[in-house]
């Protein structure tokens, strides 16, 4: 999916492009590549002279080769979006092709950028700039307000963390821990540290392409503010990240804990009883054994006095746990 984006009257318009002959109709400042066919990399490279790399959005890319500046002045940056899907939270590879200097005025002052899946945070910008005038000027700055909205998306995700953390601790500090809550418990933690761990890398990388952009002077001074504030704010994410770390290994150690007492009290029942019928197992097997001469077993009180012996004295240790209190 090809699509370009212009500047009307300080909002932003998109237009999807279905031939070569459209490209010529308007003048964009972006141009966005959606999992592109390879007719749609023809018309760029026809219209704009821009010759797409094959290893654009490839993940074993090396890290030192993710921020590059070519000679003829094209700027190359791939970075990574966060997705938090409920189900699969993962990460997509942008990559962002920018040139300033450019003989060709075709491509000059456009911004590309290339991925394989609709990007919320590419939407969420596209929704700001239609609505707030004035919000973009310049390719420039749709790449800088790009890594502004990826952060907010991360404060936004990590406040859904929260929420899900204070779900999960509500019912691990509950009276009845079963091990079946605690099971989905863990599972629900888990995804979350998952989560968190995405956020902390995906903040790591956009501090990352937000430094690069600092690096290559290509900001003017209002943008070079606006990239010192979104560092603040990555600054800030990160000690958020770190605190949700320790609160889900606390969490998680709450759980295994209720988990271990829970086994704890199955071992326990399984103890109580074996001391409990160790007495009548002793007295069973005194006269269970084949003496020559028992003369109490010849009357007819013997035997039921055996038998009450044996309840006996399996009935007076499980008074005293009980009276001790082992079998609360």
């Amino acid at each position: 999916m090809l699509n370009i984006f212009t500047l009307a009257h300080g909002r932003l318009v998109q237009e999807e492009i279905e031939s070569l002959e459209e490209l010529s109709r308007f003048h964009p400042i972006w141009v966005d590549l959606e999992s592109p066919t390879v007719e749609e990399k023809r018309w760029i490279k026809q219209y704009y002279g821009l010759s797409i790399p094959e290893d654009a959005m490839d993940e074993d890319i090396e890290e030192s080769a993710r921020f590059y500046e070519e000679d003829n002045g094209e700027l190359h940056i791939r970075s990574d979006f966060l997705i938090a899907d409920e189900d699969e939270p993962r990460t997509v590879r942008v990559a962002f092709i920018l040139n300033q200097h450019n003989q060709d005025l075709k491509s000059r002052g456009v911004l590309f950028s290339i991925h394989d899946e609709d990007v919320p945070v590419f939407r969420l910008l596209r929704l700001r700039a239609r609505r707030a005038p004035g919000l973009l000027e310049d390719a420039k700055e749709v790449l800088l307000k790009l890594f502004d909205a990826d952060a907010e998306y991360s404060a936004d995700t990590l406040e859904n963390i929260y929420d899900q953390l204070e779900l999960a601790g509500k019912k691990v500090l509950s009276e009845d821990v079963t091990d079946s809550l605690a099971g989905e418990v863990l599972a629900a933690i888990a995804r979350q540290e998952d989560l968190n761990g995405r956020i902390r890398r995906n903040v790591m990388d956009t501090r990352r392409a937000v430094s690069f952009m600092m690096r290559s002077r290509m900001l003017n001074a209002e943008q070079f503010e606006e990239a010192r504030q979104i560092l603040r704010d990555i600054e800030s994410l990160d000690n958020h990240t770190a605190f949700l770390f320790d609160k889900i290994n606390f969490l998680m150690d709450a759980t295994v804990g209720f988990i271990n007492i829970n086994q704890n009290k199955i071992i326990k029942i399984f103890s109580v009883a074996s001391v409990a019928l160790l007495p009548p197992t002793l007295i069973a097997s005194i006269y269970g054994m084949n003496f020559q001469y028992m003369p109490e077993l010849n009357m007819s009180w013997g035997y039921p006095m055996a038998i009450g012996l044996m309840v006996a004295s399996a009935l007076v240790p499980m008074w005293y746990f009980r009276r001790r209190g082992w079998l609360k």
